[in-house]
């Protein structure tokens, strides 16, 4: 009898252990993947884990606008003189696909690197990207273009569909390609020159990196980037994405 009770009180006083199986990592992977979804929604309820389309049933679509921004949200190899945080967001939401999740990386600025487009042309050697330029005018406006490849001395126009201007004047908006021609990017050394037909380009760049000027083009369908049809620069940028 004594015996009998004292086995009892050691049976309850003995902790449960949970034993763990171990298994190859395809084997792991095997077992995953032969769960349906409603297992796979009983596992995550016992585990108290709440899938995103869970939160979102429960909050509305709210949570889902308040979570897009971070997806969005680049890395910069050095902080932008001439961008803000939300513009570089709602840039990175138009960037081509094949850039998204890589870093920024600033390949040139006119405040370290000066005002010249002969070193402009250097600094674009060895890059493989597509390349952000980013204009800041002596009346403040921010504008530019997304072009499909780095710059480069030219003959003719070169680059794919993939380009575009963008401006933030006086609200942000992107001018991407309309298929009407091909005249996306032109470079030599006394210019740089996005879009065309018509005898106007979109948006042109004097060798100098000084002056420029802006104009409605059939490649972009966009009107006039800058304040005024001739602008004075101030500071330009050019990011790549690697």
């Amino acid at each position: 009898m004594f015996s009998s009770r004292r086995m009892k009180e050691e049976k309850q006083l003995t902790p449960k252990y949970t034993y763990a199986v171990v298994v190859s990592l395809a084997e792991y992977h095997r077992r995953i993947d032969a769960l349906n979804s409603e297992d796979l929604r009983a596992l995550c309820k016992r585990l108290q884990i709440s899938t995103k389309e869970d939160v979102n049933s429960k909050h509305g679509t709210s949570i889902k606008t308040d979570l897009e921004p971070e997806t969005f949200r680049p890395n910069l190899s050095e902080p932008s003189d001439l961008l803000q945080a939300d513009q570089i967001e709602k840039l990175a939401k138009n960037l081509p696909p094949r850039t998204i999740g890589y870093p920024w990386t600033l390949a040139f600025g006119t405040s370290k690197h000066g005002m010249s487009i002969k070193t402009l042309y250097r600094a674009m050697q060895g890059q493989d990207t597509p390349v952000l330029l980013v204009i800041k005018d002596s009346d403040g406006g921010i504008f530019g273009a997304l072009a499909s490849e780095p710059f480069k001395v030219s003959d003719g126009f070169y680059g794919t569909g993939e380009t575009f201007l963008f401006s933030f004047y006086p609200d942000f908006e992107v001018f991407k390609w309309t298929g009407d021609n091909m005249f996306f990017i032109k470079g030599d050394m006394d210019s740089l020159a996005f879009g065309g037909g018509g005898g106007e380009f979109g948006l042109w760049l004097d060798g100098d990196l000084y002056h420029g000027r802006s104009h409605s083009c059939k490649t972009f369908g966009n009107p006039m980037l800058s304040r005024k049809e001739d602008f004075y620069v101030q500071d330009i940028e050019i990011w790549s994405f690697e």
